[in-house]
Order: C-alpha cells, then sequence, then structure tokens
C-alpha cells in the first residue's frame, strides 16, 4: 500500500516548508520532500528576512523542518524523478529509489539552478565572494573594489546598481557587449572603469579573492566578482506532469526559464500548485516563503471546496 496524503510538497525550501507549515496547521495530511540540495547553499548568511537577519540558511531550514514536524506534518530526504495523475484523480509520485506516495494536490517547489559563466575558479567561490545580487550581499562587499562580469544586455545597469555599495566599481566587458554612447557616459560618470578584455580566470590567496586576470595577463584586484547567472528553473518533475518551462524576461531580455503560475501559484493543470524560485527566478528567501503561504492557503480552499462536494454526494474522502 502506498501512503496517501492531502498533499505532498516537493522541495524543501523556504517556500515549500513555508507552504507545509501553513498546511499543516490547516491540518492536511503533509510530506515534504526535500532532495537536500538548496540554491542558497554556498552562502553563509541570509538577508532581508525580517527578523531573521543574517541567520545562516541552513538554520532556517532545520527550524523550518522542526516548526512543520510539530504540527504533524512529514518531512523525508529524498529526489522526485517523476509524477502522474492516476485514475482517481489523485497524484502518484515516485522517488528516485523506487519508493511512491500518493497525493490530492501537489507544491512543487523545486527552486532553480544558477548556471555560471565557464570562467575557471569561478564557480568555486559562488556564494561567498562571487555574487549575483546587490540587496543579498552588496553591504557585505560595501567600499571594497568590485568587478563586474558581462553576460548580456543588462550588465550595465547591474554596474550602475552595485555603484551603490562601493565607488570602487570595474566593469569587464569580456568582448561581449557594447555600451552605448549614453551608457559610457553614464558610467564614467558614475566613476565606474571599463575593461574589454577577455577574463581568463580569478586570482585567489588563501581563501580570498584578491584579483580577476584577463588575456593580457593583466590582474586587476577585486574582492568580489558580479555576475549574472541563467536562471534555469528545476523542473524536471513538473515535466513529466507536462508542464514546460518558460522563457522569463527582464527589461525585454530574457534572464532564464520558470514554470507559469498565476498569482495563488496554481499552474495550468489541476490541482498543482508552484512557489518559490520555480515560479519567480527574481524572489528572495522572504518573498518565497510568503509564496509558500499563499499557495498552501490556495490549496486547502481547493480541497475545502472538493470536501464539500463529496460530503453532498455522501463520499468519504
Amino acid at each position: 500500500m502506498e501512503d496517501r496524503y492531502d498533499v505532498v510538497v516537493i522541495g524543501g525550501g523556504a517556500a515549500g516548508l513555508s507552504g507545509a507549515l501553513t498546511l499543516s496547521r490547516a491540518r492536511r495530511s503533509v510530506l515534504v520532500i526535500d532532495a537536500g540540495d538548496p540554491r542558497n547553499s554556498p552562502a553563509e548568511h541570509m538577508h532581508n528576512y525580517l527578523g531573521r537577519e543574517g541567520l545562516p540558511p541552513s538554520e532556517l531550514l532545520i527550524g523550518g523542518r522542526e516548526e512543520v514536524r510539530a504540527y504533524g506534518g512529514e518531512v523525508m530526504t529524498g529526489t522526485v524523478e517523476s509524477a502522474e495523475r492516476i485514475v482517481d484523480g489523485t497524484f502518484r509520485v515516485v522517488l528516485a529509489d523506487g519508493k511512491a506516495v500518493l497525493a490530492r494536490r501537489l507544491l512543487v517547489t523545486t527552486g532553480l539552478v544558477d548556471e555560471l559563466p565557464n570562467i575557471p575558479g569561478l564557480a568555486k567561490r559562488w556564494g561567498r565572494d562571487v555574487l549575483h545580487c546587490p540587496y543579498c550581499h552588496g553591504w557585505e562587499v560595501r567600499d571594497q573594489p568590485i568587478g563586474i562580469l558581462a553576460t548580456g544586455p543588462l550588465t550595465v545597469h547591474q554596474a550602475l546598481t552595485w555603484r551603490q555599495w562601493s565607488d570602487n566599481v570595474t566593469l569587464f566587458l569580456r568582448g561581449l557587449i557594447e555600451p552605448t554612447d549614453q551608457e559610457f557616459e553614464q558610467l564614467a560618470a558614475r566613476g565606474i572603469s571599463v575593461v574589454d578584455n577577455r577574463v581568463t580566470g580569478i586570482e585567489v590567496t588563501g581563501d580570498r579573492l584578491v584579483g580577476v586576470r584577463v588575456d593580457t595577463d593583466q590582474v586587476f584586484p577585486i574582492r568580489a566578482v558580479v555576475v549574472a547567472t541563467s536562471l534555469a528553473a528545476r523542473s524536471k518533475v513538473l515535466e513529466t506532469l507536462g508542464l514546460e518551462p518558460s522563457d522569463q524576461k527582464m527589461g525585454g531580455h530574457v534572464i532564464g526559464t520558470a514554470i507559469a503560475s498565476d498569482a495563488t501559484g496554481a499552474t495550468e493543470i489541476p490541482g498543482v500548485w508552484v512557489a518559490g524560485n520555480v515560479t519567480d527566478p527574481k524572489a528572495q528567501v522572504i518573498v518565497a516563503a510568503a509564496a509558500g503561504m499563499n499557495a498552501a492557503a490556495a490549496i486547502n480552499a481547493n480541497l475545502i471546496e472538493e470536501d464539500t462536494l463529496l460530503a453532498v454526494a455522501g463520499v468519504s474522502c
């Protein structure tokens, strides 16, 4: 016999645990299945989470799991391989180890993957001194020499934004973009240096990033590198249900992929909701947690409607 739940939450980050907590408090039977690979695991601290400023991401997840369990929810470690709707309208969720569970509704919060440029040494420093979000990390590198690595048309905007945190900003065009005359004027007015050379690597001394090396073998003294990653939705499970990710744009330019949903997180497949970075690539931790609660409330309302219809029909759920 396969265990059956009102809701199976796939993904145990801020969005998933927040949704599971809300549903558990609504007296729903809930199972969270978490692969244990959160997007922000390389980061030592999270920021802009009111009341939990500077808390290590791992501590938020530990506390979240404890809270879910305190209200009767279950949390397990595992990787979901697929999900399908079966004859009675419920969903069958299959894990990599062959175990399967049944759910009346699904909340998928699998997040996204940051795809970095192929520059030697970059990935090893990701989340430490190779950064992407000024609101997540700007304060921690304030007044330090910051290098912006061009990745696309939004690079100049990125450089101008990071200038808010330091007056020592260098933009490495890498031969990928050519700013307009107006953009060059803006960069110059803000005192942002521009280097056109191809970046060949980053320099590390001990356990500290100290520079960016270009193809002339010159090393620019830099203490933090900023790069806009490509934001790819972790959508494998959703694709097994027939949901395909779509391009997400900012300023008219593609920044990654995501699964489309409405304001509550409902997808085009009845019974399937999404929350967090899998549907909103720009969501920070506090936003993802709020989205998880929002989706959970919608799921509970949907289940109440079904429970009522079944009760009127004299069918026990």
